[in-house]
């Protein structure tokens, strides 16, 4: 069996011949396939996960789970391997995983993306250098002048440095002269000090330090069709809508597998399940998918710990700002999925700081935190730092700067302690996040003939009698949206005789709508728009047969072999 090498953060070549073994030990249930190459070439691996004895993937709702679309956050690639190996260990065994596993897989498929922006990402793993997304030069081809990063004592990690400075905004704490306090407006007694970035100013004139444009600005996750909006509006959106070869590599795959409902994106770091829209309030959300939303979030934060909220609500970074562009709003409006982005590792939890609610849930303004927190919660993090000895945080150290002259250097890791979970943390974030997306995969609509019967009339003549049911929790067009979008086909039903015999009565090919699962809203009122019968005359000799079959393009193939005895 593949083993997965884990805890343990993957370059692309582990990440590769990992992805390969598994697809060559695993042949009735895995299947590797590349769905483009990024800006420098390397493959965007897809992972197809499905028991192929019991219909290929194209046949059977499907859930996709992507990561590292930002290249720093790798929490998630790891994550999504975990569940990779998690489904093909645990497939068949005689267990309560054993079970579970099994069940999906016999009735679903999965696609699972682990690495969106490879280049990027091996960047930063070989500690070359941290960019958000691509390496593809944008907005600019040239080096800008200004303070760039850059480890500049050679140690293997870029910290920060303060400066001492009159007008300076930071000052010592006075508690714990390590951490670095907001000064407050009327501060007179220092010393006071610039703290920035550590690295070096290219063209400085002596006095000026400014931050260098970013030669590498792509964000991918601003490059997608939906309420699209231009560098000016919206940092790192591209030149166009999805004018990346990793983007047109995602929108191509959607478009060709249609029958995906659900999708998880992994991200880092907050600790917090996060869901559409970005730049909407709720109340733009039809009443079933705004509902839908709710009770995935729960169940989400039950599995994880995690809260749930929309970005434009929970997580803008400024509050009369909207994000755009990004891959979840697209997919659940114009493609009326129920897309999630997970934002994994959240070190300030961890550390035990926040109100939590009464079912243990941590309270916190997301983006307010890291700007007005007090100072003891920077205490509790020193102390998780110090006592789960992760290296987070370097004590200040003089250091003679070849432009500043003389500065210090330390403060926090934030690659090391905020932005990347400690190995030792991995396998239960990972499990935890992932019992989410199975559990989301499972809401999936599911198309089953509940019932087929036959009734012998005179003259060789057969009535036949199907009750088509929706078994799943989603209708099988998924949203409400992707009926607005009209994103989805109807359900079509096929009715092909065997050899002698003949259709006499009843359509041969018809298209029947969609179905309503347990969570439609027709069932609220006491009824049920779940099943639909549907009848046929059949004309053939004793033991003759007919197949009827119901495709839905995210509920799955229902088909049934009949005789006619």
């Amino acid at each position: 069996m593949a083993t997965l090498q884990f805890p343990h953060y993957h370059t692309f070549d582990e990440l590769t011949a990992y992805l390969r073994d598994v697809a060559a030990q695993h042949p009735d249930l895995a299947r590797l396939d590349s769905m483009g190459r990024s800006y420098e070439g390397r493959d965007l691996w897809v992972m197809t996960l499905t028991n192929t004895r019991t219909g290929p993937d194209t046949e059977k709702p499907a859930y996709w789970i992507d990561a590292n679309i930002h290249a720093g956050e790798i929490t998630g690639g790891a994550t999504a391997l975990w569940t990779i190996d998690h489904l093909v260990r645990h497939f068949g065994q005689d267990s309560p995983d054993g079970h579970e596993v099994t069940w999906l897989l016999d009735r679903f498929a999965f696609y699972i993306a682990p690495r969106l922006s490879p280049d990027g990402t091996e960047a930063f793993l070989t500690g070359e250098r941290h960019v958000r997304s691509s390496l593809r030069p944008y907005p600019f081809s040239d080096d800008r002048e200004g303070l760039y990063p850059h480890d500049i004592d050679g140690d293997g990690r870029m910290l920060q440095m303060r400066v001492p400075d009159p007008k300076g905004p930071w000052r010592a704490s006075d508690t714990d002269p390590r951490i670095m306090r907001r000064r407050r407006f009327d501060d007179r007694e220092g010393p006071f000090y610039q703290v920035y970035p550590e690295g070096l100013i290219r063209d400085f004139d002596g006095y000026t330090v400014k931050p260098a444009p970013v030669k590498h600005g792509l964000d991918l996750n601003r490059n997608f069709p939906f309420d699209w909006a231009p560098e000016g509006q919206q940092r790192g959106a591209g030149p166009y809508p999805a004018s990346e070869p990793e983007t047109r590599a995602i929108a191509e795959f959607f478009s060709t597998h249609r029958n995906i409902n659900g999708v998880q994106s992994y991200h880092t770091y907050g600790g917090v399940i996060l869901r559409p829209y970005a730049s909407r309030p709720d109340d733009t959300f039809p009443t079933h998918d705004l509902r839908v939303y709710q009770l995935l979030g729960d169940r989400g934060t039950e599995l994880t710990g995690y809260p749930h909220t929309s970005v434009h609500h929970g997580f803008r970074y400024d509050p009369k700002a909207n994000l755009h562009g990004g891959l979840f709003d697209w997919l659940y409006d114009s493609l009326g999925l129920f897309a999630f982005a997970n934002e994994l590792w959240d070190v300030v939890s961890a550390a035990g700081i926040g109100e939590k609610d009464k079912a243990g849930i941590l309270k916190r303004d997301f983006i307010a935190w890291p700007r007005t927190h007090p100072e003891e919660d920077d205490l509790k993090l020193l102390k998780f730092n110090d006592e789960h000895n992760l290296q987070g945080f370097e004590a200040w150290r003089p250091f003679d700067h070849p432009q500043l002259g003389a500065v210090e250097i330390g403060g926090w890791d934030y690659r090391r302690f905020w932005g990347v979970a400690p190995l030792k943390f991995l396998p239960d974030l990972a499990e935890r996040n992932a019992r989410f997306t199975l559990a989301h995969a499972a809401a999936s609509p599911l198309l089953n003939w509940k019932l087929i019967e036959v009734h012998a009339l005179d003259g060789g003549l057969w009535r036949v009698v199907g009750v088509l049911e929706n078994a799943g929790f989603l209708p099988t067009h998924t949203t409400a949206k992707a009926l607005e979008r009209q994103a989805v086909d109807p359900v079509r039903v096929r009715v092909t005789p065997g050899p002698g015999a003949a259709l006499v009565s009843g359509e041969a090919t018809q298209d029947i709508g969609h179905l309503d699962g347990r969570s439609g809203t027709a069932t609220d009122a006491g009824g049920s728009t779940q099943e639909r019968k549907l009848e046929w005359v059949i004309h053939a000799p004793a033991g003759g047969r007919v197949t009827v079959e119901a495709v839905g393009q995210r509920a799955g193939v229902a088909r049934a072999d009949v005789a006619l005895d």
